[in-house]
């Protein structure tokens, strides 16, 4: 059973994330996050921001691995179950894949985590060790604290290559690399990136999930690109629940200030789990009021058996009046929490089709001169 099967992920129901909206960045495995978010209920807005690209023609490929098949590697770092499997694919096809697994039968196999042991058994090898934490430095830490210097060694390097971690066994090692993919960045003007910046940017996102730090990398850089980098990083900071996968994932958003939920073991399955309870026991708002409890779960309000689900400008103002129940807001102050036009008029018109969603009259109180409350 994969890690991603509901059976592996606690509390599953099929409302568990209603009245959710969560972003996925990913590409590869998407459809795994993606179905498994629905299938609890909330509504997704997919747009990934890196894509693997395999190579127009594998020539490349092919010609790292007849100089591997003849050099005879004394070992073999290798990065990702999905690079492994692909490399092999790509020989079998040139008619390599005997002489490629014969001549890496003798060497040493070092790998950055269980999908690459798995990659590597399903090609009839077997690695001899992996790194401590599924990340490309402590894999090469490993090669350089247990390998005797001078040795001949192949990298399988997955989309991103870190070149800075070659050159640390280029200093040592004559090494050769394969690359069986690579990731191409998807660029401001995708319109599927856009809307994903602007709705998190707006608070109409409630997560945002992250599977690799180049992705990460890569929505900021188009956030930059749309002069939205400084909104996006607030919205992360606030109201927008950030979810990497893992450390490696969840560092370029430490970089700005930026501090993510990450799941102990850096899987798939652990994210799905760990969203879903985050979201239910961290971002459901409760509030005792005169007229009944009121219920804001994401884009979802209820209320005396009354539940709607809110449009943007409806949703910014119950945000804002949930933050300060009882308290008096100007109408100045809820008009500042509106997307796009604030101004008083725009505001009068989203209070109205707010008070009508809720369905309970007197639940948002008139304070004559001074503004609205929360009657609680």
């Amino acid at each position: 059973m994969s890690d991603t099967e509901e059976p592996r992920v606690a509390g599953f129901r099929p409302n568990q994330l209603e009245g959710f909206r969560i972003g996925v960045t990913s590409d590869r495995r998407s459809e795994d996050l993606i179905d498994a978010f629905e299938r609890r209920g909330a509504t997704v807005l997919h747009a990934p921001t890196l894509r693997i690209t395999n190579a127009q023609e594998d020539d490349p490929i092919i010609a790292d691995t007849r100089e591997i098949i003849a050099r005879r590697p004394d070992v073999l770092l290798a990065s990702t179950g999905y690079g492994v499997r692909r490399w092999f694919e790509v020989a079998d096809a040139a008619g390599l894949g005997d002489a490629l697994t014969d001549s890496l039968s003798a060497s040493r196999i070092l790998v950055r985590g269980p999908k690459a042991r798995g990659g590597i058994r399903a090609a009839g090898l077997n690695d001899t060790g992996m790194s401590e934490v599924e990340t490309t430095a402590s894999l090469v830490t490993k090669a350089l604290d247990e390998l005797e210097p001078g040795l001949t060694i192949a990298v399988q390097v997955h989309g991103y290559t870190d070149e800075e971690q070659l050159d640390r066994l280029r200093a040592h090692h004559s090494v050769l690399t394969v690359a069986p993919y690579r990731w191409a960045m998807v660029g401001a003007d995708n319109d599927r990136v856009k809307r994903l910046l602007e709705a998190t940017c707006a608070r109409q996102i409630d997560a945002l999930t992250f599977t690799s730090a180049p992705s990460v990398d890569a929505l900021f850089i188009a956030a930059e690109a749309l002069g939205l980098l400084d909104d996006l990083v607030d919205a992360l900071q606030t109201d927008v629940l950030a979810a990497a996968v893992g450390p490696v994932t969840a560092a370029p958003l430490l970089a700005l200030g930026v501090q993510p939920i990450q799941p102990e073991r850096y899987r798939m399955g652990a994210l799905i789990r760990l969203v879903c309870e985050y979201l239910e026991t961290e971002r459901v708002r409760r509030v005792p009021t005169r007229h009944g409890e009121l219920s804001l779960r994401g884009q979802l309000v209820e209320i005396q058996g009354v539940r709607a689900l809110l449009p943007p400008t409806s949703l910014a103002l119950l945000r804002q009046l949930v933050a300060a129940p009882g308290a008096v807001l100007s109408r100045t102050e809820l008009a500042r929490a509106l997307p796009g036009i604030q101004d008083d008029h725009a505001m009068e018109v989203a209070l109205s089709r707010l008070r009508r969603s809720l369905g309970t009259p007197g639940l948002i109180a008139t304070v004559v001169k001074r503004g609205y409350r929360l009657d609680v």
